[in-house]
């Protein structure tokens, strides 16, 4: 009995945050649809130039919200509930502090930090736009992002992943609607982008008005010890987001001096796709955090271990239909981003893919694990997973087997690195159980 609703439980927290999740990446590609086809090359190059900085805002929001999320959840089965709203209100209050940093340097540095990659002209000016507005609407990502969480930690999985979902169509629609009918140019994408965040708020605000939330405000003095705490659990949240704008770079620079620009275009094709699956995995993690931190809290160990061996086979599944589309549907998949029918471009996306994606099951092994450690409050092994997995061991890996082997190095770099850290991951949850039960 008890395992069939862990079962269900599971597949109801999962289930609908895979489906926010990839709402949510595919509205990164219709903005990038929408941005080429209106304002064509220097639209999308101001877009591309703007986003790092966006996945700073992101990574920033998720740090709070998965971070703090995670404490109150612990702190609710535990029925520290005076402790739980503590938590919520520092949580609200870090996000307050970092919209109004996210807003000074709109005002003040955008030009600057353009300038950085730019000259003067058109792409400047259309990027200093982009990175000006996105900015400006710091503080609604990062409300958003910290309600979301605390919303699913709060037992409303459904309406969690309806504000995701609302808050990604609505930029879909204001996206075309921006760009070709009003002819707003870059201000009108960067506004519906803004403008997300604000409707998905909307769709969460039922929770709050009709006092199903069990978090509110309370009056309590500055804690450092629950501000570190919100971060700790956070920070792999943020070093995941960031990691991934840097390695993009990265690799470009590297595809660049090998083939140029039909091997960035091909990169391109492999990183949005990319994007789509990893989306998948993080919405498995998502979706167990906040039933691993309420069993942890209740110290329902075996109840943890369920969660996590489901969540890990339900991975291996996915993983498996979707290395099976990509390796015998790769030139077919390719077809679809081809639209000049550039035979070099096919040839280089169709092999990356094949390569690349076989770091499916490895990278959907990492996040789940790493998540695995914040929820437990262990958050020394997910710092390291997502250092490893960012930084540390990608980028020397990416130049090494470049070197060694060319395109076929480049594309072998992210599936060489998500082994190694498995590797890693699994000696530490090891170790970890050991220390747990022998406790």
């Amino acid at each position: 009995m008890k395992k069939l609703e862990s079962l269900q439980e599971f597949f109801r927290y999962t289930s609908l945050n895979v489906l926010g999740m990839i709402g949510l990446s595919c509205y990164i590609l219709a903005d990038t649809f929408f941005v080429s086809k209106g304002l064509g090359t220097d639209g999308l190059t101001a877009l591309n130039l703007a986003i790092p900085i966006y996945s700073f805002i992101h990574g920033s929001g998720l740090m709070i919200g998965m971070g703090g999320g995670t404490k109150y959840s612990i702190l609710k089965s535990q029925e520290h509930h005076q402790d739980a709203n503590k938590t919520f209100t520092h949580a609200v209050l870090l996000a307050i502090c970092f919209a109004i940093i996210f807003v000074l340097i709109g005002f003040l540095f955008s030009g600057t930090i353009i300038s950085l990659f730019v000259e003067q002209g058109n792409v400047f000016d259309m990027s200093k736009t982009y990175l000006q507005v996105i900015l400006l609407f710091a503080p609604a990502f990062l409300m958003n992002n910290v309600f979301l969480c605390f919303v699913r930690n709060d037992g409303a999985p459904q309406l969690s992943m309806a504000a995701m979902l609302g808050g990604s169509f609505s930029n879909i629609v204001l996206d075309y609607i921006f760009i070709f009918p009003c002819q707003m140019g870059i201000f009108g994408a960067v506004f519906a982008t803004g403008l997300a965040p604000i409707i998905s708020m909307c769709i969460l605000s039922p929770h709050f008005f009709k006092k199903k939330n069990q978090f509110h405000f309370i009056k309590s003095t500055i804690s450092l010890k629950t501000i570190t705490g919100i971060f700790s659990s956070g920070v792999p949240s943020l070093v995941t987001e960031v990691s991934s704008g840097i390695v993009m770079i990265v690799f470009n620079t590297i595809i660049l001096n090998l083939e140029g620009n039909v091997g960035v275009a091909a990169y391109g094709v492999i990183a949005n796709l990319s994007l789509v699956v990893m989306a998948i995995y993080t919405g498995i993690a998502q979706g167990i955090q906040p039933l691993m931190s309420r069993d942890y809290g209740l110290n329902h160990l075996d109840n943890i271990y369920r969660v996590l061996k489901y969540a890990l086979l339900t991975m291996l599944i996915i993983s498996a239909v979707i290395y099976t589309t990509v390796f015998f549907g790769a030139s077919s998949i390719t077809q679809i981003f081809n639209s000049e029918n550039n035979a070099m471009l096919q040839t280089i996306a169709a092999q990356g893919l094949k390569l690349y994606f076989i770091a499916c099951p490895f990278a959907g092994f990492n996040i789940i694990l790493s998540m695995y450690f914040t929820s437990v409050e262990h958050p020394l092994p997910a710092h390291i997973i997502s250092l490893l997995r960012g930084f540390i061991i990608i980028i020397p890996m990416a130049f090494l087997l470049s070197a060694i082997a060319k395109m076929n190095g480049v594309w072998s770099a992210f599936p060489v690195t998500e082994l190694i850290v498995a590797v890693v991951g699994l000696g530490c949850f090891e170790w970890l159980k050991h220390h747990h039960y022998s406790e």
